[in-house]
């Protein structure tokens, strides 16, 4: 199937026409306009700084369902007893550059460049993006962020700097977002840490029926902060 060129149009072509790898189109720009339409569809942008901005329909796709998330025991354990705070929407730019900066540090290259963190850091003063942190004494030890429109949460990255420090933040992210009614998150790429988690894989076709059903308008949410929350408690 043919790679699309993007313009000026904050379109996209359809998802399904996307590659086997899921490559769909390329080009076009990072404002919050055509972040927002592309995820609306399941899409989203992945490039090596350098290269041209490429943006991905992988299929099928990786989802977690609230009511399916379920925590393996032994780190069930070790986070009920944990000292780690977890913080919601706190420091955005600072997760996701942390995102970026711990894979750098071991000789990975990162798809989170400069102009990525500023597009959604954007996103984020626009109600449209989110950040789990988790702290210790009083430093960044891990977090994760991603994008939410509707009931559905499209999750991005996540980091740790200490043990377990992400699957913290997928913890109380997953507890948040059950909370919230939400109904789906997207974890785009299978691996096998996320399906330790009740992740499963879904079709192509599924994916876009249900964010046709579990995104009815397009509007920020609120922000997430709230006080300090000690796991350990």
């Amino acid at each position: 199937m043919p790679v699309f060129q993007l313009t000026k149009h904050m379109g996209f072509p359809p998802p399904h026409l996307a590659e086997k790898n899921g490559l769909l189109a390329i080009g076009g720009d990072l404002c919050p306009e055509r972040l927002i339409a592309a995820y609306s569809h399941g899409i989203f942008p992945w490039y090596s700084e350098g290269d041209p901005l490429l943006w991905w329909f992988p299929h099928p796709r990786l989802v977690i369902f609230p009511d399916e998330f379920r925590i393996p025991k032994r780190l069930e354990r070790y986070f009920r007893n944990s000292t780690v705070n977890i913080t919601r929407d706190c420091a955005f730019s600072q997760v996701i550059q942390q995102c970026a900066v711990v894979r750098t540090e071991t000789g990975e290259r990162t798809w989170i460049s400069e102009d990525m963190q500023e597009a959604y850091a954007e996103l984020y003063r626009l109600g449209f993006a989110h950040s789990i942190e988790c702290w210790q004494d009083g430093s960044l030890v891990g977090g994760l962020y991603g994008v939410a429109l509707g009931q559905v949460f499209f999750g991005e990255s996540m980091f740790s700097r200490v043990q377990c420090a992400s699957q913290f933040a997928l913890i109380d992210l997953m507890s948040f977002l059950k909370n919230k009614n939400f109904r789906m998150v997207d974890c785009q790429m299978t691996t096998d840490h996320l399906l330790r988690f009740g992740a499963r894989e879904i079709s192509g076709r599924k994916f876009q029926i249900n964010l046709k059903k579990y995104i009815n308008e397009i509007t920020p949410h609120e922000n997430w902060k709230e006080p300090i929350s000690d796991t350990a408690q």
